[in-house]
Parts: structure tokens; C-alpha cells; sequence
């Protein structure tokens, strides 16, 4: 019981990862995403429904659909899980490209802060004595509002000073120092210098600045009295702005491009201008202002303020499109690779010629023919030309003796008996033989082995028997040990002859290991069915020594065949239907 709740989990576990990967991960919420889960649910319920179900022998109409099912569903779990790692590395890819995209406009920001910061850098540098970059471009000089001349350059740093914007003058260069002095636009005129010194005053802070002239009409505008200074002229225009009454004082102009900046309506005055950099600064926001959101306009989200890729960004539908395609891949996948099994399991078997040399083997039996086959599992999906197509293909060899071992059948004689009756067509020089499978267990062994004699084939149960100058023995499966009838080494081997040659016939590869002490010369064996589905055959291989073909156990040579048929799923991929021919030769 535990066992079997055991594959119940096991079942639900692999339905949930293909509803992962192919439902959830590809369909975006709603409707259509419910369906599919619902339809996961359904095929989950359809699996232990078929397995139990046709395997008691109900709902046989369930055979077809389900065990269809359970051949697409494994392959799909093989290839997704083979996809997770491309699909890992390629969503690395895409969350480190979103990040890069999402750190492109702070990098470029930064950049452009970064280059205002060197150039006043650069300007301090120059006002400490330290040559100023080649490449710099020399800003230009307004000319003296009062003389028309522009003034001499700066002898320390190589500028020219810019005019005082209160008086229309420049200011004339420090003798002692070799600087000229900036003009305080806050203050009034910058002092001339003292001839007696050679140094420059500082400023009068009483006087208040006077308004330059207007270039365009040539007087000088009255103060205004309700903000302050009057603004000064624009050095671009030749103009002097008016006055804005409801914020106060208008900006002064850009050093750098001669412009007054307009008044912001909404913020306050205008910043003056930076006198390090001659820019003037950015209207700082208040309250007033309108938000992004009032203005309509989209608010950055937290995953893009922190870095992030956000789900509805570029970056998301880069991994819903990674996402559809290996979904895609893995259903083309592995209906392509389900339709080729079907194909093969329900065509013809394959003959497998193997020579074989027996130590002990008399000259007068060198060459003999053995056909053997497994696992035809006569069966609902097997339809009635199964076994009749086997028997053909045995005859067609000329063998000396067939041996059937075990897995005739997945029924009881009532239902399937039909379907067994062209093996008393089975033609051979020594007979055919039979020995039970597992699968015999499940469907009435005795009544089995009661119809396999009434067709002309002999079972051997745990018994040996003599031909010419070879023994021919055969034991029950491991699986008639809970109903009294497991294989019987010693019954069957026990007392025989040894310097004759023996061939045993055990239904799984497992029992050489218990028949290597009897001296066997061969074993012939089924069960495996080759693995059937590849890469089941990996697991196979934990369970039996031999998967298919010749191989030693316990220094017992062991020629396991694929079987002429198939167990559940109707599919074989890379282990095609096979009936064996060993030629067994004299050394």
C-alpha cells in the first residue's frame, strides 16, 4: 500500500512540474490558464485510472488514451528537464541585460553630473595657477556696457573677466595679484583698483546696484521697488527683461550663453547664476508644483527605481517568449518522439542473429538454432494478428528449438485465448518451450499454463530435460514466489549431468546469479523489453545485470532479448520488438 501511494505522489509531482513549465509559465493569468490546469488535474486522475484500471480489466476503453498519455507525459518530463539548464543560463542572460537596460539613463545622468563637476574643477585648478585643458573652449566676453570694449584677459588665468551686469563695467585686473575680481551681482559695482596698493576694494555693500542701460534704447531702467534689483540686460538681445511682479526679481543671465532664463511661474524667482561655472541652477520644485501623476504622466516603479527589471517591461516578455518556446520545443519534441515509438513497437519484430560457443557442446550439435522470445504480452492494444506475426517470423528461421520465456500475456485465457492460438502454428526440430513471466502472476498463471500445453508448447517448471547431447532446463519467475510457485534451482539443475552443456531458461536476467553455481553454460532471458523507452533503460539497469543483448553474470554468459512486444505505453524507442536466433557453436 505504501508502494503504491508512493507512485501516487510521484505522479502528482510531475503533473504539477509540466503544469509549471507548460501551462503557468506560458499563459498569462485568466481563463485560458484555469483550463489548462484543469486539464493537468484530468490527465494526473487518467494515469493511476489506466494503470489500475485496464490492468484488472476494466475500462479498457481508457487503454488507448491513457497509455498514450503515459508515453507523451514521460517524454515531456525528460525533455523539459534536459531544457532547464540552456533555459537557465539563457534567463540569466536576460536578467542581466534588463539590469544593464534599467542602469543605462542613471549612467548617463551620472555622466553628465560628472562632467559639470570637472569643468569647475577645472575652473578652480585654473584659478590656483594650474594650466586649464587644451581642449576647453574660451567662453566669450560680453563687452564694457560703458565703453564698448572688451576687457583684457585675466593675466593669471588667461580669461577675461565678464562686465559687471549692475554697471555695464569690467573690472579691472589685480596688479599685485594678476586676477581680476568678479563682479558681486548682489551688491553693486566692483571697485576700481587702488593705484597706491595695486589692489582691488571690496565692494560697497551699502549702495544697492544700479540697473545697467538697455542696449536696444539706451537708457537705464528704473529699480522696481516691489522686488528688488531690475533685472539685467540680456547680453544675447541687447534687452532688459521686465520685471516679473508676482515671483520677484528676474533671473540674471546665463554667463555661458549670454541668455536671461524666463521666470518660473510656479517655483519662485529664477536662481542668479553660478559664478564658478557662469550656468544658472535649476528651479527648485516646491509643493505647488503638479506630480507626475496629476500630470498623467507613468511613475517609474520600485523594481525600476531599484534597478530591477520590471515584469511589465521588454525584460518579461524576453522570458515569456523564452518561456513559449522551450514549451513549444518540448511538445513537438516529444509528440515526434512518442509517434516514432508507436510506430515501432506495433511493426514487425527484428531478428538478432548472435553465435554463440559452448565449451561442452558435441561436434553432432555444433550450429544448433536457438529461437528465442519474451514479452509478447498478448493484450488488449495488441490487437489478434500479434502473435500470429511472431509465429511467422520464428518459422521463418528454421530453429531447433524456441524458447518462450515468459510474458505471454496481460489477461486471462476467457478474454485473450484467441489471441494465443497461432502458437500451436510455431514449426521446430526439438520442440518449443515455455517458462512463466511476472505477467502471468497477475492473470491466472495455472490456467495459463494449461493453454500453452493444449498449444503444443511445452512448459518447464523448474524441470531440465535432455536433448540429444544438451540439457534444456527451466524455472518459474520470481514473481509466482508469493503464490508458492518461485523458481527451483535445485530441483531443476541439481542432479544433471555436468560434462553436458546446459541452457536455462529464466524469465529474468537476476537468476544467474543463484544458477551460477550449478555450472550453467548459458541462460536465456526477457523481461527488460531492452528498456522500452529510452532513457528508461538507465533505470533498468539498477534492477537487472543485463539490459538486452549478451552479457556475463557471475561468469554466467547471459543473452537477454528485447521482447516481440510491449507493456503498457504502445512505444518502443531505442529498443525495438526483437525475436533472437543463437546459433550455439562447438569451439
Amino acid at each position: 500500500m505504501a508502494f503504491v501511494g508512493l507512485i501516487f505522489v510521484v505522479i502528482a509531482l510531475i503533473h504539477f512540474y509540466l503544469w509549471k513549465r507548460l501551462v503557468r509559465d506560458t499563459i498569462r493569468p485568466g481563463r485560458l490558464r484555469k483550463a489548462g490546469a484543469w486539464i493537468t488535474v484530468g490527465l494526473a486522475i487518467l494515469v493511476p485510472v489506466t494503470l489500475i484500471g485496464v490492468r484488472a480489466g476494466y475500462l479498457m476503453w481508457l487503454a488507448w488514451p491513457g497509455y498514450l498519455w503515459v508515453a507523451l507525459m514521460f517524454y515531456l518530463l525528460v525533455v523539459l528537464v534536459v531544457l532547464e539548464i540552456p533555459r537557465l543560463v539563457i534567463s540569466l542572460g536576460i536578467r542581466v541585460t534588463s539590469k544593464r537596460s534599467a542602469a543605462a539613463p542613471a549612467t548617463v545622468a551620472a555622466g553628465a553630473k560628472s562632467g559639470s563637476v570637472s569643468a569647475t574643477d577645472a575652473g578652480s585648478s585654473t584659478d590656483a595657477g594650474l594650466s586649464a585643458p587644451a581642449e576647453a573652449p574660451a567662453m566669450p566676453v560680453a563687452p564694457d556696457l560703458e565703453t564698448g570694449r572688451t576687457a583684457s584677459p585675466d593675466l593669471a588665468t588667461g580669461r577675461t573677466a565678464a562686465p559687471d551686469l549692475a554697471t555695464g563695467r569690467t573690472a579691472a585686473p589685480d596688479l599685485a595679484t594678476g586676477r581680476t575680481a568678479a563682479p558681486d551681482l548682489t551688491t553693486g559695482p566692483t571697485a576700481a583698483p587702488d593705484l597706491a596698493t595695486g589692489r582691488t576694494a571690496a565692494p560697497d555693500l551699502t549702495t544697492g546696484p544700479t540697473a545697467a542701460p538697455d542696449l536696444a534704447t539706451g537708457r537705464t531702467a528704473a529699480p522696481d521697488l516691489t522686488t528688488g534689483p531690475t533685472a539685467a540686460p540680456d547680453l544675447a538681445t541687447g534687452r532688459t527683461a521686465a520685471p516679473d511682479l508676482t515671483t520677484g526679481p528676474t533671473a540674471a543671465p546665463d554667463l555661458a550663453t549670454g541668455r536671461t532664463a524666463a521666470p518660473d511661474l510656479t517655483t519662485g524667482p529664477t536662481a542668479a547664476p553660478d559664478l564658478a561655472t557662469g550656468r544658472t541652477a535649476a528651479p527648485h520644485p516646491d509643493d505647488s508644483r503638479p506630480s507626475a501623476s496629476d500630470r498623467g504622466e507613468e511613475q517609474p516603479t520600485a523594481a525600476a527605481q531599484q534597478g530591477e527589471p520590471d515584469n511589465d517591461q521588454p525584460g518579461i516578455d524576453r522570458r515569456l517568449l523564452l518561456a513559449r518556446g522551450a514549451a513549444i520545443f518540448a511538445g513537438l519534441t516529444a509528440a515526434g518522439i512518442t509517434g516514432y515509438g508507436v510506430k515501432t513497437a506495433l511493426g514487425p519484430p527484428q531478428l538478432d542473429r548472435v553465435q554463440l560457443p559452448l565449451a561442452k557442446l558435441p561436434r553432432a550439435m555444433d550450429g544448433t538454432r536457438l529461437a528465442v522470445v519474451s514479452d509478447i504480452h498478448l493484450g488488449p492494444l495488441t490487437g489478434p494478428n500479434h502473435a500470429a506475426r511472431i509465429v511467422q517470423l520464428i518459422n521463418s528461421v528454421n530453429a531447433d528449438v524456441v524458447c518462450i520465456v515468459g510474458d505471454l500475456v496481460d489477461g486471462r485465457v476467457a478474454e485473450l485465448g484467441k489471441y494465443a492460438a497461432p502458437l500451436a502454428d510455431i514449426q521446430s526440430r526439438r520442440g518449443a518451450y515455455f517458462v512463466t513471466g511476472n505477467h502471468e502472476y497477475y492473470s491466472g498463471f495455472q490456467e495459463w499454463v494449461d493453454e500453452v500445453a493444449r498449444l503444443n508448447v511445452r512448459p518447464l517448471r523448474n524441470e531440465r530435460l535432455e536433448l540429444d547431447g544438451m540439457d534444456l532446463a527451466g524455472v518459474n519467475d520470481l514473481g509466482g514466489t508469493e503464490f508458492d510457485d518461485g523458481p527451483d534451482l535445485q530441483r531443476a539443475l541439481g542432479d544433471r549431468d555436468t560434462t553436458r552443456p546446459v541452457v536455462l531458461m529464466a524469465h529474468q536476467p537476476i537468476i544467474a546469479q543463484d544458477a551460477a553455481p550449478f555450472g550453467v553454460d548459458l541462460q536465456v532471458s526477457g523481461h527488460t523489453h531492452g528498456g522500452q523507452m529510452a532513457p528508461f533503460n538507465l533505470l533498468v539497469k539498477l534492477e537487472q545485470p543485463v539490459v538486452s543483448g549478451l552479457g556475463k553474470v557471475d561468469g554466467v554468459p547471459v543473452y537477454v532479448t528485447n521482447g516481440a512486444g510491449f507493456w503498457g505505453p504502445p512505444v518502443r524507442v531505442g529498443a525495438p520488438p526483437q525475436v533472437s536466433v543463437i546459433e550455439l557453436r562447438t569451439p
